[in-house]
């Protein structure tokens, strides 16, 4: 299987890609999978971890976009209201949301016996896209065992892309989805930073996939509603403070456009962005707390970052994704075997 785009000399915008071309160029974020495929069953979890430490006690900068809201999550509501993110990420199936946000609650307490007793209760933080059409969603596979085994999982550098983790049952523009990850390098003052971004990939009407070069590869499924969706999570090292990462990330939007979608009325389409710079404590006694923000001069460079990773991303979900069967014998094609075969 590809590598992404760069095997079939595709580019996204003019930006330098990050060493790894993923969201853990940023550094400290960590990305974990387990995925489940026996029979009909196909799907899993995938965490997203700001740090490798306690993220309630040291919480990261965060905002959302919701570009269509016909989807399912936990914690967005407090995320925007406090500007912050103080369990890992989670990404699943629509009806295995609640059973992650339980685990993430689970594991808050055991690092934080105080939650919900001397201090506040925790904001899990939990999407999802419906993998029904190729994984039994009725069957609720996916555990709290699960859930905690993908953060258990989590790592920095290279991870898996395509049908993996979450991405497992996900469809794209008619072709497998699933899992894709892209970065961009960034100087400001004279320093690299990055922006990263992690898709899980399940929207888009097949003939609608509109590639970097213009074409438009066919996966020979008949057209269908847009009804799918797509979460979008991005990551910075670049010191932003909430509404400039709420900018940031609507402008996931653009890129999802760029690809094809017109966000369909059954589309939950969501973009979530943190900044690992300057962490919040948790236990802060002072008044006063001094912060870092990026001089909003310079903002367009980040909007342009994170247009081409989320283009990107949704690519390279496809491209390293193999062709797939799934529930009843249901069948998907790979763009990249569709590339390589000129259809």
């Amino acid at each position: 299987m590809t590598n992404g785009i760069k095997d079939f000399g595709l580019t996204c915008g003019s930006l330098p890609s990050g060493m790894l071309n993923a969201i853990t160029d940023v550094p400290g974020v960590r990305v974990g999978h387990v995925t489940l495929r026996d029979g009909d069953i196909n799907t899993g979890v995938t965490a997203i971890l700001p740090h490798g430490g306690n993220l309630f006690r040291s919480k990261v900068r965060a905002a959302s976009e919701v570009v269509n809201g016909f989807g399912k999550t936990v914690g967005l509501v407090q995320l925007d209201e406090l500007g912050t993110i103080e369990t890992p990420v989670l990404l699943t199936n629509t009806l295995s949301v609640g059973t992650c946000a339980t685990a993430l609650i689970r594991q808050a307490i055991r690092q934080n016996p105080d939650i919900g007793r001397r201090t506040g209760t925790v904001n899990p933080l939990v999407a999802e896209c419906n993998d029904g059409p190729l994984n039994d969603i009725q069957a609720l596979a996916v555990s709290e065992a699960h859930a905690l085994a993908a953060i258990e999982a989590a790592g920095e550098g290279p991870f898996e892309q395509g049908s993996v983790g979450a991405g497992t049952g996900m469809t794209c523009f008619g072709f497998k989805g699933g899992i894709g990850t892209a970065s961009r390098r960034i100087v400001l003052d004279g320093h690299d930073y990055h922006l990263g971004a992690l898709v899980l990939a399940n929207f888009g009407r097949a003939g609608d996939l509109v590639l970097p070069d213009g074409r438009r590869p066919d996966a020979r499924r008949p057209s269908e509603a847009e009804s799918g969706s797509v979460i979008v999570v991005l990551a910075t090292d670049v010191p932003l403070e909430h509404r400039q990462l709420r900018r940031v990330a609507r402008r996931a939007g653009a890129g999802i456009g760029r690809v094809g979608a017109f966000w369909g009325h059954g589309s939950g389409d969501i973009a979530i962005a943190f900044s690992t710079a300057d962490p919040i404590d948790h236990d802060e006694r002072h008044g006063l707390v001094p912060i870092r923000v990026l001089n909003e001069s310079r903002i367009d460079l980040l909007f342009q970052a994170a247009v081409d990773v989320t283009q990107e991303a949704v690519l390279n979900s496809m491209l390293t994704s193999p062709a797939f069967e799934g529930r009843a014998g249901a069948r998907r094609l790979s763009l990249a075997d569709c590339l390589q075969a000129n259809i």
